[in-house]
């Protein structure tokens, strides 16, 4: 039992780590998804409108490549990305957990009204596809809450 306890720093912190590229990654995934299936009815009716809609689908994707560079970057502090373990104890696993959450939550939660957004975006591009650039505009504005979670996961876990 000492040992199990002995690893419970990397534990937590590798917990931070996974749970920043699981949610985040789960979020972008449901956003491209329903995104993706609104351009695909666009598409099949005006194939020429296909770089405008394929634009739209992309944006909830980048909350699982925020995810992932949070974790590359608590595996790199942790030493895990140069090939050895550092020492760590509870607390300080505790400490890389709660640096991941941000990106981790927010990226979850933003990716999916992201891609809802899109797909109302997806809608205006259908019907009046020189509204393009306005149409972009509202599932950026979701972004920046994405952003702003990335920003304090990496300065939480830079930090470290």
């Amino acid at each position: 039992m000492g040992n199990f306890m002995d690893n419970m720093g990397i534990v937590f912190a590798l917990l931070g780590a996974a749970l920043a590229v699981i949610l985040s990654g789960m979020g972008s995934a449901y956003g491209v998804g329903v995104a993706g299936q609104a351009a695909a009815g666009v598409v099949t009716e005006d194939p020429s409108k296909f770089a405008k809609v394929l634009i739209l689908q992309l944006l909830p994707g980048t909350q699982g490549i925020y995810g992932l560079l949070v974790a590359f970057i608590a595996l790199s502090k942790m030493g895990l990305l140069g090939g050895g373990v550092q020492e760590m104890d509870a607390a300080t696993g505790l400490l890389y957990l709660a640096a991941c959450l941000p990106i981790a939550i927010v990226g979850l939660v933003s990716a999916r009204y992201q891609g809802r957004t899109s797909v109302a975006s997806i809608g205006i591009v259908a019907k009046k596809p020189e509204q393009f650039g306005k149409a972009m505009l509202f599932p950026a504005m979701v972004e920046t809450y994405a952003i702003l979670a990335l920003l304090v996961s990496i300065l939480a876990v830079s930090a470290l």
